[in-house]
Parts: C-alpha cells; structure tokens; sequence
C-alpha cells in the first residue's frame, strides 16, 4: 500500500494486515531484532542475518513511509540478536541476547534518544545469568525477565527484577509450579498484576500453553483459554492494546504459523483476526510486532522475520476497537480447581429446583432462567472446548512418542547395521595384520639370503684373485723353464 498523504492510515480496514509501499533505501533483512515505536516512528535495532549479528539502529517513519539509519555519537552498540528493548525515560535500554560480546551476566545498555550517545549501566544486586531469547516485562519502574537460553544452550524458567530506580537486580522464589523452562516465548502485562507467559519452546518442544504468574502473591497458575486454539509456536511477537493481546506469527521450524491471535486477557478468550496463506512474512519465527499512536488511534506494526528467507517488509493493522472489560481475578490451581467443580455441579442443577417465587414479574422470570441456561451453554461449550484441545494435545503428544520410536528404531537398526560393518571391518584387519606378519617373515627371509649371497659374492672374488695370481705364477714359472732349455741347448751345440 502507498501513502496518500501524511494520514494514509485512516482508511484501513480494522482487523486486516496491510503491506507497506516503502520509498527509498530499506535496511537489511533480518529476525530476533528488536522493535519499538516511539512518536509515531519504529526503532528497529540489530538482530542477526545468515548467522552474523546485527548492529545498525535503522526509523521507520510511520507518517512519510521513510526508512533513515541513526549514527551515534558516542559509545559502541555490539552486533546482538535475541535481546529485548525498553523506552524509559527518553532512553531505550537494552537487555541479554545473545553476541560475540560474550558476558557471563546480563550487560544492560542505553541509548539516549537526544544525543544519539550509548553506553552500559552499572548494575548492582545478584546479576542473572547471560543468555538470549528471554522475555522482559516493564511493571511499575521495574523490569521482569523470564526464562531464555544461556551461553551453554542451558534453558531457563527464573524470574529475575531490575529496580529501575535503583538498577539493582533481585531474583523471585515463586510458589505452584513454574512453566517449563522456555525461551522465544512472549510475555504481557495485564491490570498492572498479572504476568502472561505464552508459547515457546525447549530444544525438542514447542508449547502452546498459558502460565499466569501474580506478582502480587507470586504464585504460577495455568488457566485454561477459551474460544479458537493456539496451535505450539516459538518466536512468534506480541503486544498489547487494552485487555486485549495481540499475537503474530511464530512457527515450529516445520511451519510458520499463519494466524494472528487476539487474546482477551479478562476473558481468557482466544480469538482468530486474520491469517495469511504460503511463506508470507507475517507467518515467520522471530519478527517483531509493536503498537503505533498515530492521531489518537493504536495501530499494529509488524517487521522481519524469517521463514525460509529473511524478510523486511513492514505490514499494519488497524485494530477494531473493542469493549474495555473489568480485569478478571486469575486464580490459583486450587481456587481453579474449586470453583470449575461448583461450576460442574451448578450445570447438573435442573431448572424447575430453582427458586423463582420471590419474583413477581413473570417475564424477568424467563429472562433469567434464559440468562442461566445461556450461562450453562456456555460453559458446556468452554468445556468442550477444553476437552477438544486436551485431545489434540494428546494426539500431538502422541504422535510425537510414535514419531520418536520410529527414529529409536531406525537409530537401532542403523547401529546394528554398523555394528556388523565394523565386525566385518575389525576381521579384514586381522586378516590384514596376518598377511603383513607372513609378508614381513618372508622378507626377513630375503635379507638373510641377501646377506649369505654378499659373502658367497666375496668368496668368489677372493677365489679369482687366487686364480688370477696361481695364473700369473704359472706364467712366469713357463717363461723360466723356456729360457733354462735355450741356453742348455746353446752349451750342447757350442
């Protein structure tokens, strides 16, 4: 979509992702970079491409659909993917991910958002460990990490507070059971209480599961959602407007996922807004998602990614805006528990045990027990909602265990096959080594039959020596005799 003037945005259609004619230079392609809008602009910094870490800071003007690149002035910002990024105080702040910058604590850096200048904070307290692909949350004047990837791929599920304020670090001991230990997960705050975790994965699984932690009892607890399913997702992004949390792409490095989620956080019910089709950006690991003001109006902005090719096309939404309902009291498992047992036994109660009497009017008599039986519907249906999603869990569970006997098995047939290759193997060496031992007598052999011709050779040369010198013997021995019979023969005729 192109601009038509600097409000181009006002004639979108609510609930539908719209792609952006951009004009001039676009930054780098690009996933697991940061993203936030700040006065109508999306601040994009690093992120990583081809497996190289990314360093550039790159504005998306909202109003003229222009890209510009910020140079600072002063400081060095390390090329990092997997981190997250917070406006405070007319500062971004930079936390964790991963880069060759290698630390084996959080570093937390700025940027000064007036003079372009970038350095670290000092921070004081016990310094959670370095790792990437973690989740961070402002509350308050504090900032909440969960979970993520250490240096030694080690996965995490800790809760670890920044005090803002005073840039000390805390860790949390919390009570129920914590998620499993995750990262690219998502994370969201709702009424100022209540800690969201959603989706992500360990290094064989991707979850699809909630985990509701209260940061005033801090106590974890898993509700059940309602309404569409969320199918497992890892790297997907997520922001939100209201009590309402928008969630975008992910995958499962099979698939991206197509649909774009909305999900209520009073009601805990799940929502399906839009969804793409094929390889398209919006379904791909590891892009950003942020929310805009432009005029008064909260706009989705969506950019990155990657799902078999990096990508940097930047797409928005026009959110409907929706009711704005009073924060539901997430519950503890117990409590959970409890009352979807006084829910259960309130469905069986039939209607005619009900007490109406003290009502005169008989038509809010009927609208009542209308209202009731609505009520048990719905929670006949939330029910069966639930089960449906236990079965597919299930079934996915399942299929998983197959899928993983299957490669047990080829990994056992394989080792088995290779076992008796190596057999076959160690036997043509013994073979080998026994040829070697018979050729290396056989040689033994040779040299010594080498050596005994060496003197036999000498021997003969000392024979012909002797024969050469009995022959010169016997000549000069002739040549003696021939001139004694001359001159007796000279003394006979003389």
């Amino acid at each position: 979509m192109g601009s038509d003037g600097q409000n181009w945005y006002l004639g979108l259609t609510y609930d539908q992702w719209v792609p952006l004619s951009v004009s001039g230079p676009t930054p780098a392609a690009r996933y697991k970079h940061a993203a936030v809008t700040v006065d109508g602009k999306l601040y994009i910094i690093g992120g990583s491409r081809n497996g190289r870490y990314l360093s550039d800071i790159q504005v998306f003007d909202l109003k003229s659909l222009t890209w510009s690149t910020i140079k600072l002035n002063s400081g060095v910002l390390p090329a990092t993917s997997g981190h997250n990024m917070i406006l405070w105080e007319n500062k971004f702040l930079f936390l964790a991910g991963h880069s060759k910058d290698v630390s084996d604590t959080v570093t937390v850096r700025f940027i000064d958002l007036q003079s372009y200048e970038c350095g670290v904070i000092e921070t004081l307290g016990k310094l959670p460990v370095a790792r990437g692909g973690q989740s961070v949350t402002l509350f308050g004047s504090k900032l909440i990490m969960f979970g993520g990837e250490d240096q030694h791929r080690r996965l995490l599920n800790d809760i670890s507070v920044l005090d803002l304020e005073t840039m000390t670090w805390s860790t949390v001991e919390t009570m129920q059971t914590s998620p499993a230990p995750r990262f690219d997960h998502t994370a969201a705050l709702h009424a100022d209480r209540y800690l969201l975790i959603l989706g992500g994965c360990s290094h064989s699984i991707f979850f699809n599961d909630l985990h509701v932690l209260d940061l005033e009892t801090m106590e974890w607890s898993q509700p059940q959602l309602q309404g569409d399913l969320v199918s497992p997702r890892a790297g997907h992004a997520g922001v939100t407007i209201g009590d309402n949390w928008y969630i975008v792409g992910g995958g499962d490095n099979k698939s991206g996922v197509p649909e774009t989620l909305m999900l209520n956080m009073s009601k805990l019910v799940v929502s399906v807004l839009a969804a793409v089709k094929g390889r398209d950006p919006l379904a791909s690991e590891g892009l950003s998602v942020s929310s805009a003001s432009l005029d008064g109006e909260n706009f989705l902005v969506a950019f990155g990614g990657y799902n078999g090719k990096y990508n940097n096309e930047v797409y928005v939404m026009r959110p409907k805006p929706r009711d704005v309902l009073h924060p539901k009291i997430l519950q503890s498992p117990a409590a959970e528990a409890a009352a979807a047992s006084v829910r259960a036994a309130y469905a069986l109660t039939k209607p005619e045990k009900l007490d109406l009497s003290e009502r005169e009017d008989s038509s809010f008599k009927e609208v009542h027990v209308d209202n009731i039986q609505q009520h048990l519907l719905a929670e006949i249906s939330a029910l069966g909602e639930q089960k449906k999603a236990l079965e597919s869990s299930l079934a996915d569970v399942r299929a998983e265990n197959d899928d993983l006997r299957n490669k047990i098995e080829d990994v056992n047939t394989t080792h088995a096959d290779l076992s008796k290759e190596l057999q076959s193997v160690q036997g043509q060496l013994i073979s080998e080594r026994s040829r070697c031992a018979k050729l290396e007598a056989q040689i033994a052999e040779l040299q010594k039959m080498l050596e005994s011709m060496q003197s036999i050779e000498e021997e003969v040369q000392a024979l012909r020596k002797e024969k050469s010198e009995l022959e010169r013997d016997m000549e000069r021995v002739s040549s003696v005799q021939k001139q004694g019979s001359g001159s007796a023969w000279k003394w006979i005729t003389g």
